[in-house]
């Protein structure tokens, strides 16, 4: 099996320009992608249980590979939520999967965002991770708008060894996020 593009593009050439940019002592410190987890929140599915079937389903599409339904830690009588009741889907992606996942998503699926004028750069933790919201799901080539019966957003969490936000944000620059370019005044 071959090396996903992005995972040879990172040893090949972003490793050197970290190392270079963070006057790192070693190839060990320069910042990785550990994992991607993929997190599909549905309110709605209190009242419908099919909804987390469908969301497992298209996540699972999605990403290559199974997803789990998450479910609630405690009750909420306001929102007729009772405990360990499910009301979400998640995956953890890693290694080549996660590669290849980030591959689709910058160069297909947001690119086919309504408007797209790149992500903000506003999601980072503070712990060098950064998180993307992702409006629709029909974005993703995987899924058929006419199987959609309901549109609905996820959050992609990238978690890197970085320490920073700044190593964060080169890291993933260097892998090919479209940042959203700042304005200039001319």
């Amino acid at each position: 099996m071959r090396k996903p593009r992005i995972k040879e593009k990172y040893s090949k050439e972003i490793v050197d320009l970290l190392k270079e940019k963070f006057q790192y002592k070693s190839i060990m410190q320069v910042p990785h992608l550990t994992k991607i987890v993929i997190n599909k929140g549905i309110g709605a599915a209190v009242a419908d249980k099919k909804l987390v079937e469908t969301g497992v389903e298209e996540l699972t599409l999605i990403t290559g590979q199974k997803a789990v339904p998450t479910y609630s830690k405690k009750a909420i009588s306001n929102f007729k939520l009772r405990e360990k009741m499910p009301i979400g889907a998640k995956v953890t992606l890693r290694g080549d999967r996660m590669y290849e996942f980030v591959d689709r998503l910058f160069a297909i699926a947001l690119p086919r965002v309504r408007d797209f004028k790149g992500v903000s750069d506003k999601g980072f933790d503070g712990r060098g991770n950064y998180t993307l919201g992702v409006k629709e799901q029909i974005i993703f080539p995987e899924i058929s708008i006419d199987k959609v019966s309901r549109i609905s957003g996820m959050d992609i969490t990238f978690v890197t060894t970085a320490k920073t936000d700044e190593e964060c944000l080169e890291l993933l620059k260097a892998l090919g996020m479209p940042f959203v370019k700042p304005e200039t005044n001319i």
